[in-house]
Order: structure tokens, then sequence, then C-alpha cells
């Protein structure tokens, strides 16, 4: 018989009172489940959620039956193998029947549902679950956890939520880091603590209201406002740490990554929490944190939690002090999701209002000191030694200086012993330091479009002389009412180093090559290397993009960056580093804007015109999906860059482009012609051009050393080799003209040449020919292609003078370069697998192996 013709003969037994045929039927419905995995069909009627409810004498025979049947099996065979069916039956037949048998049955399967994400696929929880909470029956804490997860994903029955309502305690999830040290905190159940965290579970709205901070605060009061202040911030930074309790994700590959979705209401209430208690030095910095944290991104889903990350700007923006401001202004150098962008933008409009002052103002004057006495320095005494704090690029570091007047890295004994609580602050401005100088620095690099001008004296005060943005400010140039100025030996010079004293009101701008004559640009790029200034970004030697010939006969477009094929994810997170505003292209049927950055200082709306790559929706013969799990593109293909009025409709196009680009009409509104670009001003033209040449330069599937055979199916080998081997692109020219200058200096520079697009490194094995646009290498004079896969650590700044900072290739070309000047010290036995003549097929095979092997390459070239 089958699994459905016992399950009849069980139902009609047990409806007829016929146990010794329930228990037969029962035998052999379970014996079939066992033996074949199969039986959800069966056990997924809603009368099998009904088995609890028959009389105990009924149950009981037929209970003893399915709990001998299900010990026959073998010890190497466990019940996840045969699925959750036998152990749901048990444990609803011998509801409230005292038996060690069944208890072990009901305990394997409520740990079973404990580890789960969501549980809609174990048939009869629900019914086991709701019998359980009307008799009384204690809910171990991580299956409650998974009903609240499961009712939340609206997975749950009617019964299931009513029976939740119920069941308050405990208030939080547990298997996350913070909220099992908030429970673990509470003393007893009449602990202010606990009731407290009742309440942060009613954190249901996008902001506290006043009756809920009345609660708050009289809780906390009840509670020890310094305790309660303690374990907040205590909490708080442990958001985000890796689950106490792992689940079994089964079909959810990211829930562990994600915050547990029920405390996420109580996290936001944790976050308003803090903003209401006694001012703390770690308050703002922690929730500063917490935004970041929760809007890191998990593959397929997006930000873990945007509600909780809103949380945290709300709670800063409820806090007086330096410190809050400072946090906001960093996140708004640095948050791209755009909800919270947003957020922070309207809170720091609002204190600009309320100080009188503008928004980049308020930016400006919120940036901390973090304990520098000078531009980039301080020196703190500690006891008998001396923490000395330095800023060198966007990096700070932390020495001591001993009694002896030794300078040492490690913190001397009686320090750490004497004064533990100043070297954990020490060691936490230097993170802040790190964290602020790379947003001062981005928020810098985007005042080219911004059309901003300061007036010497509060320019002198906010930027120049302040001890951290000083370190940026200073190592870059600046005009001064229309003159050109660098700063240099403790004063601004022009470029004879002429020093130049302006009034306190003359007018100050951001140097950019595009107003220049390129002799000026090429004059101050000389100023720069003899006053050994890097710069923290391109500036002297920022590309120019000026119209071509193409643009011109084209028109209203560009097409200069189209037919690229770049990383989806890679491109989305750049663009909304540089203030593009994108969404990423599903495998769907729907439309969507092109990538878009706007620009109000000048009124304009750049657009970059990009597609899903439709070929990638399938499978090649591998079976490897070009898609994520989400349905979103592996990879876009790139069309045209047009600019057209801030306020014009915008253009709409399928996902993988299968309908182009047109104007959305609504209310009866006109379409807007895209603007001729030779109306675009040219420093506009030439910043937006370079922001897409940075989007294929770093996102290009021709930059990847591991594609050499094409990707999937081969299908962009012809792509990979025209990008990763073809004409240098405005990035890659002046890297170029750059290696003129630098190759010379090289500890290596008898063996290195440039030539055209390459750099020609002369080792005794082989020469080999480096890419200047991509960083790949070439074996001469059989141009057999070279895989080198560095290591995230071998893309650091090379040692030695370099004009500016961030050229990621650039410090991947010397690398290549000094390793390969050596060839005859190479170790790598993946790379002299390469470097050996062999036949095609045993080559590719070992690039295929160097594409998967990292490798450590030296970062001494200079």
């Amino acid at each position: 018989m089958s699994t459905q013709q016992h399950a009849a003969a069980l139902r009609k037994a047990l409806e007829a009172g016929d146990t010794a045929a329930a228990v037969e039927a029962a035998d052999g419905m379970v014996r079939v489940t066992l033996s074949t995995g199969r039986g959800h069909t069966v056990f997924d009627d809603a009368w099998f959620h009904r088995l609890h409810e028959l009389p105990a004498e009924v149950r009981r025979p037929v209970a003893e039956r399915v709990a001998a049947r299900m010990a026959e099996l073998p010890p190497d065979r466990g019940l996840v193998e045969v699925g959750f069916d036998p152990a749901t039956a048990l444990t609803l037949l011998s509801h409230g029947l005292a038996d060690d048998r069944f208890a072990a049955a009901r305990d394997w399967l409520l740990r079973s549902v404990g580890n789960r994400f969501v549980f809609h696929g174990l048939w009869g929880v629900e019914a086991l679950f709701t019998a359980d909470a009307a008799a009384g029956l204690p809910v171990p804490p991580a299956v409650l956890a998974a009903l609240r997860r499961t009712a939340l994903g609206g997975y749950a029955p009617a019964s299931t939520h009513a029976a939740l309502k119920r069941l308050t305690d405990p208030p939080l999830n547990v298997g996350e880091a913070w909220s099992d040290a908030a429970l673990a905190a509470v003393t007893g159940p009449d602990d202010p603590w606990l009731a407290l965290l009742r309440h942060l579970t009613t954190a249901t709205t996008a902001k506290p209201s006043a009756a809920w901070e009345q609660t708050a605060r009289a809780l906390a009061d009840a509670a020890g406002p310094e305790r309660v202040r303690d374990l907040a911030v205590a909490l708080l930074r442990q958001v985000g740490h890796p689950r106490t309790l792992p689940l079994a994700v089964g079909p959810y590959r990211t829930a562990n990554d994600l915050f547990d979705a029920h405390n996420a209401t109580p996290l936001r209430g944790l976050a308003w929490l803090a903003s209401l208690l006694p001012p703390h030095q770690d308050t703002a910095r922690t929730l500063g944190a917490l935004v970041e944290t929760s809007l890191r991104k998990v593959p397929g889903v997006g930000p873990r939690s945007p509600k909780v990350a809103n949380a945290g700007v709300v709670a800063l923006s409820r806090i007086d002090g330096e410190a809050a401001l400072a946090e906001l202004a960093r996140l708004a150098a640095r948050v791209t999701y755009r909800a919270t962008a947003k957020l922070v933008d309207s809170v720091l409009l609002a204190r600009a209002a309320a100080l009188g002052l503008g928004r980049e103002e308020v930016e400006e004057l919120a940036v901390p000191t973090y304990g520098l006495t000078t531009v980039g320095s301080a020196a703190v005494p500690l006891g008998e030694a001396t923490a000395l704090l330095t800023v060198g690029g966007v990096k700070a570091t932390l020495t001591w200086r001993t009694v002896a007047g030794k300078q040492v890295k490690g913190v001397p004994a009686a320090v750490r012993r004497d004064h533990p609580e100043e070297v954990a602050e020490l060691r936490a401005s230097v993170k802040d330091l790190d964290g602020m100088l790379a947003a001062q620095r981005d928020r810098l690099d985007r005042q080219f479009l911004a059309r901003r001008t300061w007036a010497y004296g509060s320019w002198r005060e906010r930027l120049l002389d302040h001890p951290l943005v000083g370190t940026l400010a200073r190592r870059l140039l600046w005009t001064v009412d229309g003159t050109a100025v660098g700063f240099a030996d403790g004063a601004l010079r022009t470029l004879d180093d002429t020093p130049v004293t302006p009034p306190q009101d003359a007018g100050i701008t951001l140097w950019h090559p595009a107003d220049r004559d390129p002799a000026e640009t090429a004059a101050w790029r000389e100023w720069l290397e003899r006053h050994a200034v890097t710069q923290p970004f391109k500036q002297a030697h920022r590309e120019v993009y000026l119209l071509t010939d193409a643009e011109r006969a084209t028109g209203t477009y560009s097409n200069r960056f189209a037919a690229h094929v770049l990383r989806q994810h890679q491109f989305h997170a750049l663009a909304a580093v540089r203030g593009w505003r994108n969404r990423l292209r599903l495998s769907v049927d729907d439309t969507l804007p092109p990538a878009v950055r706007e620009l109000p200082a000048w009124g304009l709306r750049a657009e970059y015109w990009i597609h899903g790559d439709a070929a990638d929706s399938g499978a090649d013969d591998s079976g490897v999906h070009d898609i994520t799990d989400s349905g979103s593109f592996l990879r876009l293909r790139t069309d045209q860059v047009r600019f057209y009025p801030l306020d014009a409709p915008e253009n709409l196009a399928h996902c993988d482009g299968h309908w182009p680009y047109e104007m959305w009409l609504r209310d009866g509104s006109e379409p807007v012609d895209p603007l001729p670009l030779e109306e675009i001003p040219p420093l506009v033209l030439s910043e937006v051009l370079r922001d897409v040449d940075l989007f294929v330069g770093v996102a290009s599937v021709g930059n990847d050393p591991t594609w050499q055979d094409g990707g999937p199916d081969g299908r962009h080998r012809e792509y990979w080799t025209s990008y990763g081997f073809g004409e240098l692109n405005a990035t890659a020219q002046t890297r170029r003209a750059l290696l003129e200058r630098l190759v010379p200096r090289l500890a290596i520079a008898d063996r290195c040449t440039l030539d055209g697009r390459f750099l020609l490194v002369k080792g005794d094995r082989h020469t080999y020919r480096i890419h200047l646009g991509s960083g790949n290498v070439l074996l001469s004079p059989s141009d057999r292609y070279l895989c080198i896969v560095p290591k995230s650590a071998g893309t650091a700044q090379p040692a030695g003078y370099l004009p500016y900072e961030g050229d990621h290739t650039l410090a991947v070309i010397l690398s290549k370069a000094m390793l390969l000047a050596r060839d005859t010290e190479i170790t790598d036995r993946t790379i002299l697998s390469q470097l050996q003549p062999r036949g095609d097929a045993e080559r590719a095979r070992s690039q295929r192996v160097a594409a998967e092997t990292p490798h450590e390459i030296p970062q001494d070239a200079t």
C-alpha cells in the first residue's frame, strides 16, 4: 500500500475509534515514509494537524507504535535524512502523554525548529505550538524566535499569531550577540531593565513619540541611568557580530548575515534610548558605527536593516554636542543608501538652519580634531611615556616614546597598567581618524562640481589649519582670487615659490586642470614633485576629457564608454560612492532609469545608459548561471552618456535592453531633448566622463586576470582581449605620463622600458609586457598571457614617492614589474608553471590554477 492509502485507513480508523486498525495503519504509513522519505502530501492535511485533539486512550497506542518504528532506524540514519513528518506525527499523537520516547522526539523537533530561519516547510509545527501554548507549556527561546520570524515573514497561520501575542518573554529573540547579552543582564522578573527591554519592542514607528520617550525615561531612571547607558553602548557595539546560534539556512543562504527581523524593532528602540541617557564620549561614535553596520549589504538582499540605520541617524540628531554632529558629517560623506542619505541630509539642513549657516559650513564645522593639537599630530603624555598620534595620507598611526626617548610601536607596560582607559580612547581615536579622513577626502573630491567658494579667513580656519582636514587641504592646489597656489614650507606659494598672504575676504576655490593651460598643469606637477607633495586624490594629474570629433558629430550624446561589459555589483557600489543614483538590473520584465548623477549647482542631470547582459540569463554547459540567486544580472552592457536639464522627465528602458530608453511622460508633460554636449560646461563634462571612465576602468571584466578564457561560454573573450590589451583610456594615458617620470627612479630602472601602451620588463627568463590600462601581462615575443592574481594586500601603495594616492592599477603594475624583473627568484609554482614552454592544454590548465590562486607580489618597486 502507498502512504496515501495507509493515511486514509488511519483517518478512517481514528474516526471510528478502532484502535487496533489505527495502530496497523499508522505502522504502515510511518514505515513507508521512513523508507522513502515521502509523506508531506499526507501530513499536510488539516485532519493530521488535529491529531492532538483525539482522546489520549486512542493516541497512546498509535504513538507507541510510531515511536517503536522510528527506533528501528539505523544509528547512522538520522531524522533529518528521512524528513520531519514522522517526528511531527509523534509529537502530535503524544501531546500531553508522559513517556521518555515521546519527549525525545518532541525535543528533537523543537531543536530543529529553533535552528531554522523560518519553518513553513515543517508540517504540523503550528498545531504543536498552539497546543503547547494552550496547555501553558513553556516554549524554548530558540523555538519562539523561529516562530516570531516565521510570523513576520507571513508564513504562519492566524492561530500562531494569536498564540504569539500571549508570549512576551523573552522580549528579544535569542541567537544574536547583542540580544543574548541584553537578556543575560536581567537580574530577575522585577528588574526594571526587563521592563525596559519589553518597552523597546514597542518602537514600531519611524521616530519616537513623546509618550514612548516619556515611558523610556521613567524606566531608565528606575533601572539606573548610568547602568542603562553603559549597557546600551555595550550592546550597540555588539550589533552585527556573528550569530551565537547559527541557523540551518536551507534556501535562505544569507540568513546568518541578516539582523533578526523581530530584534530589529527593539534594536531601533535601543538606538533611540541611547540618545535619552546621560552623555558619554562613546555614544555618538557607537551610533555612527550602528548606522554603517546596519547598511552593510548582504548579497541578494541589500542593506541588513535600513530601519535600524535610520534609527541611528534619528538618535544622533537628538544628541547635542560636537561628537554627534561629527558623526553626522562623517555619515553624510560615507552613506550611499538613498533613504538614509536623505535622512542624514535633512538632519544636517535642520542643524544648519538652526545655526543660520549653510549645509556645507555645518559639515566643515562638525569635523572634530580627535585630540590632534597641530596639523596631523599630537603628543599625549601618559605617566613617563608619551603617545604620538600622527596622520599620514588617509591613515592615522599611534606610536609611543619611552622615558628614555626611544620610539616604539607597542604600548609601554607601565602605561598599559596605569592608564588603560586613556589607551583605549587613543586607539578608538585612531579608528575614528581613519574613517573621518576617508570621508573628508571624498567630500573634498566632490567639491569640483559643487561650485564652492570660501572666504580666505574661514577657509584657513576650517580647512588649511584644521588639525585633521589640514592634512588633506595642504596637499591640494587652490586658487586665490584666480591665482593658483599650493602649500609648502609653511606657507601658500605660487609656481615660482613666492609666498602669498591673501586678505581675509579673498575668494578661495579648488584648482582644476580643466580651467588651466596644459603648460601650467605640467608646471604644477613638477612643483608637487619638487616639494614631495603626495595629493590625497588626483588633482594636478587629473584627467581632462575634452569634446571629441565623434561627440561633436553625435551632438547630444557620447559613445566614448559604450559597448563595455561591467560587473554590475561593483559598478553599483562605485556609482553610489561617486554620487550617482542607480538601481540593480534584475532578470525580470521591468523598466528602470539609467544611472544618474544630479548636479543641482549646474541645473543638470547626467545619465549613463546601461542594461543587463541578457545573454547571462541562461546557463552554460557547466550549469553555471550568470545571475545571482535573487535574480540580478552579474554583468551590464554600457551605452551612451547624455545630459538633460535637472527637472526633465526621466528615461526608462527594459532591464535587459529589450526595449530602448524612452522618456516617461506623466501628467501631460512634454518631452525634453538631451542637451548638446558643446553647451555643457567643460569642467562638468570632464568630471562626469571621468566618473564613467572610472566605472569602466574598475568594473570592466577586461581588468580581471581570471577572465582570459572569456567567461561563460567564452562569449566575452574578444572583449576581454581588446580591453585588456587595447588602446589606453584617459586614465591609463595619465598613468603612462607619470611612469615616464617614475621609471628612471625605480630600483629596477635598467630592466624597464615604456613601449606604447605597455611597460616592458626584462627578466632573466623572459621579457614581459605589462598593459598600462589593465595591468595584464604578456610574455614576449609570443604574446602568451601570464596570469598573476595579486592578493588584496598586494594593491597597497608602493614604497617611495608618488604624486597622488589611490591608483590601484598603478600599484599592481609596479608590483608586477618588481616581481618579474627578478623572475629567477620566483618560487610560486603556479607562476613558474606558466613560465615554462608548454602545450596549449597544459598552459591553459596552469592559468586556470593561477587564476584561482592570488599571489603575494613585492611592494618595494621604488
